[in-house]
Parts: C-alpha cells; structure tokens; sequence
C-alpha cells in the first residue's frame, strides 16, 4: 500500500442557509480562543479548560488539520450571509464499527438562535464519514444542547457521567445516539 492510499479524504463543506460548516484552518485561532476561553463554554464542554492555557488551541488546530487525524472539526462559518466567521465548533471523533461521537459548542453571541440545531442536523444529513451511528453526550445541568440533538433525531440512550476539565470534577450527563 502506498502513502498516497493512506492518507484520509479530505472534509467537505457542508452548506446550509445561513452558514458553511467549512474545515478548520489555523487563521480561525484567534475567534476559537476568544470563544473557547469564556468560561460559558469551557464549563458546557468536556475538554476545554477554564483558564484556557496557552498553546491549547493551536495544538487543537494542528491536530484536526494533521493527516492521519482522529476527529473531524467543522467550523460554522457565517459570512456568506454577513455573520462571523467563526460562530462555534462542530466536531466527529472516529469510533470503531462506522461509529462516530458528535461534540459541538456555539459561541455565547450566538446562542438562542438555532445555530447548533442547524448544525447538527445538517452535519447528521451529510454524514462526512459514512457512519452508521453518532453518538453524542450533553452535561444534565444543559437542556438547550439536549433539545438541539433531540430535534436532529437522537434518541435518549441513558445516564453517565463524564469529567469536564473546566469544572475540575465529573459531571452527570446524557447519552444520545442516531441510527444513519
């Protein structure tokens, strides 16, 4: 087998209406850490540290655009319809058996606008990855992201819990999974 043969496709852009769900690409630095350094999103997430130390993003950045990678991030990017480029982060982290965990988080300027909802119904649509299921977890304490994969189609699957690092503590969550 050839290098050539090894190397992953690369992600496509998946369009909606209002924004383009586009690869991330480094000059997105700069908004992701705005964003990802509020401690309203780091403490809805399971990875994002609050303080948000240096180095972390561009670490992030380098590792969803290596090759081979082992997630897939999407970037919601609003200027085709006079948004900003970067309103929040969509992700697809590579499980066995054609599965795959959808992670996603919107910037606070955008939130109570449908945005995650979009995205996560037009990422399910495209299915980049040729899945057949998507799993994705939400913190109990966040019923706004539970709604957002509800009304992509995901089904209840159950109760865990799941360290997120801006809490410093494990935090009670639901499980979610879709069917493709």
């Amino acid at each position: 087998m050839t290098v050539e043969a090894l190397k992953i496709p690369p992600q496509p852009v998946i369009e909606t209406e209002r924004f383009d769900l586009r690869p991330v690409r480094r000059s997105d630095q700069g908004l992701i850490e705005l964003y990802a350094s509020d401690p309203r999103v780091a403490l809805n997430t399971v990875s994002i540290a609050h303080p948000l130390p240096p180095g972390v993003i561009e670490a992030y950045i380098a590792r969803a655009t290596a090759d081979p990678r082992t997630e897939d991030v999407w970037v919601m990017d609003g200027l085709k319809t006079g948004g900003s480029e970067v309103m929040g982060v969509i992700s697809l982290v590579k499980m066995d058996r054609d599965q795959s965990e959808v992670g996603y988080w919107v910037a606070p300027a955008f939130w109570n606008t449908h945005l995650a909802s979009e995205a996560v119904q037009a990422l399910v649509q495209a299915n980049p990855l040729g899945n057949q299921n998507m799993f994705a977890s939400v913190f109990r304490d966040n019923p706004a992201s539970a709604k957002v994969l509800t009304n992509a189609g995901f089904r209840y699957l159950g109760n865990a819990e799941t360290y997120c690092l801006a809490r410093e503590t494990c935090v009670p969550t639901w499980t979610y999974s879709i069917k493709l």
